[in-house]
């Protein structure tokens, strides 16, 4: 399996992909908005030719008490077709992209999802480096990950997330 950026000829499969995942098009839509909005990594997940996962990063911004020059990503959405879950697909992807957002400078990464999934990569809840989401969430399920060590020590406040996610309900 190769995890790579997603390339121009990817869009359709790559919209197609997160149809099938999560079996409405809120999910796709929502990532073709975000594509045109900058500051965005996607990745892809290609297994014999077919592109079977996709993971998304977007800006975020923290409304309170942060550097200006803090670079911090939301991690969302994540996507692997029905016949290839359950098979360390996202784990990979997660780790890869990662990677590849610290390479890029990026200095820590928030998600909102499942703490016991999330919390292998690192990710804590956000409230323990002082940030809340701007969606009324359970606290452990919007978590955190810095990438670059102290990045969130002087940081504190709401995170938002770009306008394009109030139009994916």
């Amino acid at each position: 399996m190769d995890i790579r950026t997603e390339k121009p000829e990817d869009l359709e499969a790559v919209r197609n992909l997160n149809i099938v995942a999560f079996g409405r098009e809120n999910e796709a839509n929502l990532v073709d908005r975000l594509r045109g909005s900058g500051s965005t990594f996607s990745f892809v997940a290609v297994q014999s030719d077919r592109i079977v996962g996709h993971l998304f990063f977007s800006l975020v911004t923290v409304e309170g008490k942060c550097s200006k020059n803090l670079s911090i990503l939301g991690l969302a959405p994540v996507a692997v077709l029905p016949n290839y879950q359950r098979q360390a697909i996202g784990t990979r992807m997660i780790r890869q992209g990662l990677k590849e957002c610290g390479r890029a400078g990026v200095q820590a990464v928030v998600v909102l999802g499942h703490p016991d999934f999330y919390s292998r990569f690192g990710f804590i809840p956000a409230s323990r480096k002082s940030l809340g989401c701007e969606y009324d969430v359970p606290d452990e399920a919007f978590m955190v990950l810095e990438l670059e060590s102290g990045a969130l020590q002087d940081c504190s406040g709401t995170v938002k997330y770009r306008s394009e996610f109030s139009l994916c309900e």
